[in-house]
């Protein structure tokens, strides 16, 4: 049997998230339409904290969870073209770590965990040589 969502994420959360989704959920706000804005936002701790204080389905959640990578991603991507243009150099290490987002991406629409820091530096890496 697979990992829950739960599971897989869970340990991936800082406390400080969770707090202030627990704060939103206690004065009545709907979780999950917390998790879709934060999502559209490109904040992925935010949409982990409610998204492990909801119920819905696991394939929802990794989906949300997953979009919200990707959004920080293309938010990132959005920013290095901008400050490229403003400073005249590029960011490679914006480009990068919206990289690693979309890895995280995938790895999560896979059922699989996230993978840490130093995990995610090695994969980057992996492709750039390919």
């Amino acid at each position: 049997m697979s990992a829950t969502f739960a599971e897989l994420y869970a340990p991936a959360l800082k406390e400080v998230f969770t707090a202030q989704a627990r704060q939103r959920l206690a004065e009545g706000a709907d979780g999950l339409e917390y998790a879709r804005s934060y999502a559209e936002r490109g904040k992925p701790d935010f949409v982990l904290a409610f998204l492990l204080l909801v119920e819905a389905e696991d394939d929802l959640k990794r989906e949300l969870l997953a979009y919200a990578y990707e959004r920080r991603a293309s938010l990132s991507e959005q920013k290095a073209a901008s400050f490229a243009r403003q400073f005249r150099r590029s960011f490679p290490l914006v480009r990068q770590s919206a990289h690693q987002d979309r890895l995280a991406a995938q790895r999560i629409r896979a059922g699989q965990p996230l993978p840490s820091p130093h995990e995610l530096a090695r994969l980057f890496n992996e492709q750039a040589e390919l």
